[in-house]
């Protein structure tokens, strides 16, 4: 039973189906229909101007995303827990040519207008210090928590009084919208750009960048194919992206996600590290529960010498996510 990561579940049928159905001569790279189509779908999806672009990995939304906003000489400011600075191998100071990653720090893995103001403001304004250029948030974040709509305006508001360049990690950004039951405009905030996960929550290799910045994404566009992410038939990856967003497929599988999150979650009591909010699940375990639970079959990271991260995902089976709550709350 497999607790591993989202990233290891199935295709969902109705994107496989949609990539079937894009199976004809069409013209390539993001020339063809399903392509042009992206923008004004997530237009009508946030109520305000989209421009979007298809890429195939997270890392790679981010990355293009934050090298519109930052130059080489210039910083991020993100939580030090974020995907960019511990699970990125370096990408970041790769496609950003050597911008550094400014880190602060804040409870389950979430920024605070303060957290940011403390890496800031002690920076001087010289050529000796690098300088912020960028604003970087997880929704939902690396500890499963979700930013509230009133601290992304926090967030944003202070982003725009410095002049920084403000990012949304959304990998999980379904799960997030799902859990708050609010407008996904609502769950972004006003960032400037937004990496709209779809992989995680049932996509094959499709990941949108969302831009709400008609420049930044002409330049993205640019810095997609220099890093060879301009995919030739990409109308297979806008086939993807599409189906997700047809009658709401990307909100019921991460409803369905964290419903299977939220089971786990209420077996584990005080053991919780973190609230459960979307679809991970952070519990004190100690190495000798967690061999019991691996005797059982379940399949999980360790977090920590005394943890575990179970992650379910749009098609967890209710039966085993039943199974894994009984067999922690025996524990």
């Amino acid at each position: 039973m497999l607790f591993l990561s989202d990233n290891a579940a199935a295709v969902h049928p109705r994107v496989w189906e949609a990539m079937r159905a894009a199976d004809e001569v069409q013209p390539p790279y993001d020339n063809d229909a399903l392509s042009r189509a992206l923008d004004e779908r997530f237009t009508d999806l946030f109520g305000r101007e989209a421009h979007v672009l298809w890429v195939a990995t997270g890392t790679a939304a981010n990355c293009l995303a934050l090298a519109t906003m930052c130059a080489p000489h210039g910083g991020v400011v993100c939580h030090r827990a974020a995907h960019i600075e511990a699970d990125e191998g370096g990408a970041p100071g790769f496609f950003l040519h050597g911008a550094k990653l400014m880190l602060a720090d804040g409870a389950d893995a979430k920024l605070t207008p303060d957290a940011v103001r403390a890496v800031i403001d002690p920076i001087v304004p010289d050529v000796h210090w690098v300088q912020p250029h960028a604003l970087s948030v997880t929704q939902a974040s690396e500890a499963g928590c979700v930013y509230r709509p009133a601290e992304l305006a926090a967030l944003g508001a202070l982003a725009g009084e410095r002049g920084l360049g403000f990012h949304v990690d959304g990998a999980r950004f379904a799960n997030a919208v799902a859990h708050l039951g609010c407008t996904p405009a609502e769950a972004a905030g006003p960032c400037d750009a937004l990496s709209f996960g779809m992989i995680k929550n049932g996509a094959m290799n499709a990941e949108a960048i969302v831009f709400f910045d008609s420049e930044r994404a002409a330049l993205a566009r640019w810095r997609r194919k220099r890093a060879g992410h301009l995919q030739s038939k990409g109308r297979y990856l806008a086939a993807q992206v599409l189906a997700m967003l047809e009658g709401d497929l990307w909100l019921d599988n991460a409803r369905a996600a964290n419903a299977a999150a939220a089971e786990i979650a209420d077996a584990c009591g005080a053991r919780l590290m973190h609230p459960v909010e979307a679809n991970e699940v952070f519990v004190h375990l100690g190495p000798a529960e967690r061999d019991a639970l691996r005797a059982q079959g379940y399949a999980f990271y360790d977090w920590g010498a005394d943890a575990a991260r179970f992650v379910t995902a749009w098609n967890t089976p209710a039966e085993d996510a039943r199974a894994l709550a009984k067999a922690i709350g025996r524990l």
